[in-house]
């Protein structure tokens, strides 16, 4: 990236802001890596105090309980995703190009971007694949969907949608759609990962390349059968 860019969440993920300190993006930062290492049913803010030699109740300044933190991190990465489809399909006139490209950046496995120094894009990823379906699948889902929690997932599949409309005006699900290619990538990187007699993606250095060559075929096909 050329600049540094500003990531804005909803105000109710957090007590207090956590890019407006330094301690705050320690948090995000020193978070971050112990989720992705330990998972987050075993990750608590004592141990997120003690990677960051602070105290919980430091981190209880800038977040109710670690679910909130969660959602906050999921949200933060689709709002990257939903800045970087901006950014590289900006000049772009043709929709199906457009989509491909979409497909790409929903498909790769990131590496860390010098821009954010305090978030590692990459074990952010990780995280998103292992953990975000966590973030939404809680009895808490239809309150916390009202209070806006989801919002950035909402807009990128939007956005999605908005594009395979273009590529087909008679398609009748393009947001259905939108988020099986967001939904399936992480699961088909999953599984190639961890079960893999689940899918044909198999654990290498293409594994990103393949599920988005899998994804284009799968989203043309259906297009292009309506």
């Amino acid at each position: 990236m050329p600049f540094a860019i500003q990531i804005k969440l909803n105000e109710k993920l957090y007590l207090r802001n956590p890019e407006d300190s330094e301690l705050g993006r320690k948090i995000i930062g020193k978070s971050i890596h112990l989720i992705e290492e330990i998972g987050f049913e075993e990750f608590t803010f004592k141990k997120a105090a003690k990677e960051i030699n602070s105290t919980e109740a430091s981190i209880y300044r800038y977040f109710e309980n670690k679910h909130k933190l969660l959602v906050y991190l999921i949200s933060w990465y689709y709002a990257w995703i939903d800045y970087l489809i901006d950014y590289q399909t900006n000049n772009i006139v043709f929709a199906e190009e457009r989509l491909k490209i979409i497909i790409r950046i929903i498909s790769e496995s990131y590496k860390e971007d010098p821009a954010i120094s305090h978030i590692d894009e990459s074990l952010l990823h990780k995280i998103v694949v292992a953990e975000s379906a966590k973030a939404y699948l809680t009895k808490l889902v239809d309150k916390e969907n009202k209070a806006g929690f989801f919002s950035s997932y909402k807009i990128l599949n939007k956005k999605i949608g908005s594009v395979i409309q273009e590529v087909n005006t008679n398609y009748p699900y393009p947001n259905s759609l939108a988020s099986t290619i967001i939904e399936t990538a992480h699961e088909q990187l999953f599984f190639g990962q961890h079960l893999p007699s689940l899918s044909d993606i198999k654990a290498e250095k293409n594994q990103s390349q393949n599920i988005a060559d899998f994804l284009e075929h799968l989203v043309f096909s259906v297009l292009k059968s309506k």
